[in-house]
């Protein structure tokens, strides 16, 4: 039998709230305590608790052979403890049916993997840690933040002793190769790679309730359909979204809770397919044959690249700013300080600040709560000089060398353009 692979992205950042330039050296609470959880508790009611409870009915319908996974971030677990404990609870009873894969990741959602291999490999401890503490599982599968995937990524999650990792099918990459195939690192054969077909995914991710799409209204049996119509050779289908597909970006009026309910049926019933974990895909398939990717790719855009998030001044600026507090951060004893360094990190706030306005920017406005890219970096950038000055105390710093430079606004005007009214 043929294998599809359901992998599900859990995630919610810390979102900073409105941080003015005079707040610095006044303020160290930097996150918007009422929007998180006005955000989680909607997110909770619209998507987390009634598609939990839809996957426990169809495994328990399917007697184990419906399975999932997911990858949930330890900031989003933090939320849970914080506001919504009934949707911890049924993650756990969803582990507790043995067909649910829980994944390894970076705790703070971060991009650590791309300048600090020190610190991403602390994250990925505190994440799996956090894991086996509310779900009994210590991950064997890792993915990245985003997706985020080149060879000297796949070396470090190598070395850290994982055998199997999930990443993106990019075409630019994959070239005339398929994805719905096992591949393994190029360098290290026995990581295995499992790619994500993205046409398919982002069928359901994205495309699921556009009228102008050809094919909506999307039904079960028609997916089931496609999914059954790949090449007879083709082994695996992985399909890896957001889990907030289900409810929040796509509304429980467009028909995606009944789509979902009745997939099972028509894979299960009326495919060549058996559902799969990651783990057990690796176990139960060989690679076809080494891949060897040297730019970095992720999930995003039309590009499948790191623009996203590192594609403007602005954020490679905010990037940099915040790892070159790396060193001191960590020879300081502040457990506030420590947690708001892994917070800082979250993919969002860059991803705040893109600037693309072509065929992705809808995409990124949908995600901002802020009213531009830029008006997330002024407040980024305000919320890292207060950080650098409470690391700097710290660290012993005396105070003339903490000094806040004064014309901080003028240096952040260079990126901005003159209708940006600066707080």
């Amino acid at each position: 039998m043929k294998k599809l692979c359901f992998y599900f992205q859990v995630h919610q950042p810390f979102r900073l709230k409105d941080y003015r330039f005079f707040d610095i050296s006044c303020d160290d609470d930097y996150f918007d305590k009422k929007l998180n959880h006005e955000i989680m508790r909607k997110v909770a009611d619209k998507c987390y608790l009634p598609m939990n409870q839809l996957l426990l009915e169809q495994i328990q319908a399917h007697n184990g052979n419906f399975k999932v996974s997911f990858s949930i971030s330890g900031i989003c677990i933090e939320q849970f403890e914080l506001y919504a404990q009934d949707v911890l609870d049924s993650f756990k009873r969803l582990a507790d049916t043995g067909c649910v894969e829980f994944i390894a990741e970076t705790y703070g959602h971060s991009l650590s993997a791309l300048k600090s291999p020190e610190e991403f490999k602390a994250q990925v401890a505190k994440q799996t840690a956090k894991v086996k503490e509310h779900f009994g599982q210590i991950p064997t599968t890792f993915r990245n933040t985003e997706l985020i995937y080149n060879n000297q990524i796949g070396s470090l999650v190598h070395e850290m002793g994982y055998k199997t990792m999930i990443t993106e099918g990019a075409d630019h990459i994959m070239d005339w190769r398929s994805p719905n195939f096992i591949y393994s690192h190029c360098q290290h054969p026995d990581l295995k790679l499992l790619l994500k077909n993205y046409k398919l995914s982002d069928d359901i991710a994205f495309r699921f309730s556009e009228r102008s799409w050809e094919s909506w209204p999307l039904h079960a049996e028609t997916f089931g359909q496609w999914v059954n119509s790949t090449a007879w050779n083709q082994e695996i289908i992985n399909l890896f979204m957001d889990y907030e597909t289900f409810g929040e970006h796509q509304w429980a009026e467009s028909g995606i809770f009944e789509f979902m309910r009745e997939l099972p049926n028509q894979i299960i019933n009326h495919s060549q397919f058996d559902f799969v974990t990651p783990s057990e895909a690796a176990a139960q398939l060989n690679p076809v044959s080494e891949i060897d990717i040297h730019n970095t790719i992720s999930w995003a855009d039309a590009e499948r690249d790191l623009t996203a998030w590192l594609g403007n001044p602005i954020q490679d600026d905010a990037f940099d700013s915040l790892y070159e507090l790396e060193e001191l951060v960590k020879n300081v004893d502040d457990k506030k300080i420590k947690d708001d360094w892994v917070k800082l990190q979250t993919s969002d706030h860059f991803y705040y600040m893109c600037t693309k306005f072509w065929s992705d920017g809808d995409v990124h406005k949908y995600f901002s709560h802020y009213d531009s890219p830029y008006a997330a970096f002024i407040n980024y950038m305000n919320v890292l000089t207060d950080f650098e000055e409470r690391v700097k105390k710290a660290a012993g710093y005396t105070p003339e060398e903490i000094k806040i430079d004064q014309g901080i606004i003028e240096n952040f005007k260079k990126y901005l353009p003159y209708s940006v009214d600066l707080k």
